[in-house]
């Protein structure tokens, strides 16, 4: 779970603003965030099912975002996948 610090360092970093929590940069560094904290975690809780339903739900909610964000601007779509690291 990402506090409300974390999630406005992210927002401030991606958005336009610090009120800009519905672009698509920042929905998707968010679920990043997310399905980072939540891998680590099942490594060490390996037979968590929920868990892994879960991460394989955001894992399919950013896979949406992404292809959209591609559909509408490549360029940024090529930055925010080497600032976040996702390998393509």
């Amino acid at each position: 779970m990402l506090s409300k610090s974390e999630i406005a360092e992210i927002v401030k970093k991606y958005g336009k603003d610090e009120k800009d929590t519905g672009s698509i940069q920042v929905q998707i560094a968010l679920l990043t965030v997310q399905i980072n904290e939540l891998t680590k975690h099942l490594k060490n809780n390996k037979k968590d099912a929920s868990g892994r339903r879960g991460l394989f739900v955001l894992v399919g909610k950013r896979r949406g975002l992404l292809d959209y964000l591609n559909r509408k601007d490549r360029d940024a779509y090529v930055k925010l996948l080497a600032e976040l690291g996702i390998r393509k």
